[in-house]
């Protein structure tokens, strides 16, 4: 969508991305009021589980292979695991993370 303004404009995602962005932001202030302290946590949980890194990269005669991963929630992951305070809130904002991640996986593995 743009919005054009005199010799500007104004250029947003595509409807659907910005309908999915505006759920998760409603569902992440959700899950952050059900925490007691440090509510901001959810979204660095979250954040930092959208994170992917590529894992093994091949040069072939068509290009380069990359094959990536969802780094992020692996880690937030593991330190839930090993963590004691493992509260619902944190656990479906890193699931929520990873959700957005497999998106990115999709959207580079398509190109």
């Amino acid at each position: 969508m743009e919005f054009k303004i005199g010799n500007g404009a104004i250029v947003l995602p595509p409807l659907h991305i910005t309908i999915i962005a505006i759920i998760i932001i409603i569902l992440l202030v959700k899950w952050s009021k059900q925490l007691e302290t440090r509510r901001f946590t959810v979204f660095f949980y979250f954040l930092i589980s959208t994170y992917i890194a590529p894992f093994y990269s091949q040069s072939t005669k068509e290009g380069i292979f990359q094959l990536w991963i969802p780094l992020g929630f692996i880690v937030v992951f593991l330190y839930l695991f090993r963590s004691k305070r493992k509260h619902p809130s944190k656990i479906k904002a890193s699931i929520l993370g990873l959700c957005i991640a497999i998106y990115q996986l999709i959207l580079i593995y398509i190109e």
